[in-house]
């Protein structure tokens, strides 16, 4: 099955940065290798044109023309709505989209989204347009204040980001996904290992975006394949059916009719 994104099909459940890569080589290699059609860009922790931030740009769009990848320009390091808003007019512009991660941190400590920010950018983007996937902690309430104000997509943190500490409450993740059946969420930020991703889609999360796990890993080319296996290996144990969890042991092999000697 796809992932369907604002009314758009994509084949492939994974979404990839394309930050903290060690070449731009290696980042494109990894890219192609995890088989992912949509792939995050930031304005903000790019550098000035003159300094090669418009080549950049340049190849990351040249890259994703050539081989049917979507961009996502996210709004990286902004503080308030007001910042992520002006950025956000900035990526349409130069990317032609109107797909944005909306991304508005409140703790430089844990980059934990700040929540009212979040939802005041949420809305004023909304209303502009725009097609927003927020990044989100694993707030419930939170996560149904950002549908009803129109994302189709949410994206609920699985642990800080870069911590690669995996899905540290399945608990608030397997609510939000209970509670909100209609809502594509996406699994953003603290995916460390390809059993993570397995994880969330296990609970019913339609994708998982990440970029540390697979930038950071000692060959990310690899990475990106093993991701890659791990989305399929997660779709399908959600589609087959996953057994519930028992308090007490059960034999798989059935003693009903088996023969058994009493020896007095």
């Amino acid at each position: 099955m796809s992932l369907s994104v604002y009314g758009t099909e994509i084949d492939s459940r994974l979404l990839i940065g394309t930050a903290l890569y060690p070449s731009p080589a290696i980042m494109q290699q990894a890219v192609i290798a995890s088989g992912a059609q949509v792939m995050t860009l930031s304005l903000k922790r790019q550098a000035p044109a003159e300094q090669g931030g418009q080549m950049i740009w340049q190849y990351l769009q040249q890259l994703a023309d050539e081989h049917q990848i979507k961009l996502l320009p996210n709004t990286a390091g902004c503080k308030t709505a007001n910042e992520a808003v002006t950025l956000a007019h900035m990526s349409r512009e130069l990317f032609q989209t109107n797909w944005l991660k909306l991304e508005v941190i409140g703790d430089d400590y844990n980059l934990q989204p700040d929540p009212i920010e979040l939802l005041k950018a949420t809305k004023a983007l909304i209303d502009d347009g725009f097609q927003i996937l927020p990044y989100c902690t694993d707030d419930l309430v939170l996560c149904q204040r950002l549908y009803d104000l129109g994302c189709e997509v949410i994206m609920p943190w699985a642990s800080p980001i870069g911590t690669g500490k995996g899905l540290m409450n399945p608990y608030n993740l397997a609510t939000i996904r209970s509670r909100l059946p209609q809502a594509t969420l996406i699994v953003d930020a603290g995916i460390g290992k390809p059993s993570d991703a397995v994880q969330a889609l296990e609970l019913g999360y339609d994708g998982v975006l990440l970029n540390s796990a697979v930038a950071l890993a000692s060959d990310p080319v690899a990475m990106a394949k093993a991701f890659s296996y791990a989305m399929q290996a997660g779709e399908l144990a959600q589609q087959a059916g996953i057994m519930p969890e028992r308090q007490t042991a059960q034999p798989s092999t059935p003693t009903l009719d088996t023969p058994f000697w009493h020896q007095t």
